[in-house]
């Protein structure tokens, strides 16, 4: 699944080529794609809106119309790729947006999981998200108070959306190992100290991954390279970077976890 720092350089990637461009059309090939309007509602409501801003929330691409907001979650396999729009449709392609200049944005998902809204409030949406990893707000101070208000396992915690938004499999459990927690660490025992570095590690790996213009780990998101400096995920039975111990992997809270069994105790 697309995480924060590929969600993020897609957004980078969209937003020069479509920004002020009016939208002339929508091809909703998949109608389950759509949560919200109906398909009728949809098809009606985005033929000339104009794109003003491109940005993201978490996971989420936000695409700022001139009188609503189309949001969209990749989720497993979702992807937006811009074509000429002569080109026809491709086999998993399950919307297709049509903008002036001839050109589209297509919405590929080859899942099926991923979702679009166009809402006149993102905060129907949005609303419950926790704070944004990279924001001013997000402090070891906050940090840690959040983490001692519950009693959860650090990884499932920090996947939790509600709790920090845009944190997946991949990033938390590098934050994790440059922070030398374990995933199973309960959240209430862990000191100011190394609240801080938990939050310095969240947001040390993010920028790296936005750098390197996310990971690519399998066929669905592509062009990124900050898989070839992963510390543990997909490590397992390598050496660790730091200590030389064999990279260990288990499921936490149903998740594949890699860890370094010695530098994270």
């Amino acid at each position: 699944m697309p995480e924060l720092p590929e969600v993020e350089t897609i957004a980078r990637k969209l937003k020069p080529e479509l920004v002020n461009r009016t939208i002339l059309s929508a091809d909703l090939r998949w109608t389950r794609t759509l949560a919200t309007p109906s398909p009728g509602k949809f098809k009606e409501q985005i033929q000339g809106q104009r794109i003003v801003d491109i940005g993201r929330r978490a996971k989420y691409l936000i695409f700022r119309l001139s009188s609503y907001s189309l949001l969209i979650h990749l989720r497993m396999s979702g992807d937006l790729y811009i074509k000429d729009g002569t080109l026809s449709a491709a086999k998993h392609d399950r919307l297709i947006i049509n903008v002036s200049g001839g050109r589209s944005v297509a919405f590929n998902d080859t899942r099926k999981f991923g979702r679009v809204w166009l809402t006149s409030n993102p905060a129907d949406i949005l609303g419950k998200l926790g704070p944004e990893p990279l924001d001013n707000e997000f402090t070891s101070q906050w940090l840690y108070a959040a983490l001692h208000k519950r009693h959860r396992q650090l990884k499932p915690l920090l996947l939790d959306q509600t709790f920090i938004a845009g944190l997946g499999n991949i990033y938390t459990d590098e934050a994790l190992n440059i922070a030398k927690l374990h995933p199973q660490r309960d959240s209430s025992s862990v000191t100011a100290k190394q609240a801080e570095a938990l939050r310095d590690a969240i947001q040390n790996v993010l920028q790296e991954g936005i750098r390197r213009n996310g990971a690519t780990i399998d066929w669905v998101y592509r062009g990124g390279e900050f898989q070839n400096y992963f510390r543990v995920y997909d490590r397992e039975g390598y050496p660790c970077q730091n200590c030389g111990a064999i990279i260990k992997r288990m499921v936490v809270g149903q998740r594949g976890t890699h860890y370094c069994p010695n530098c994270q105790r």
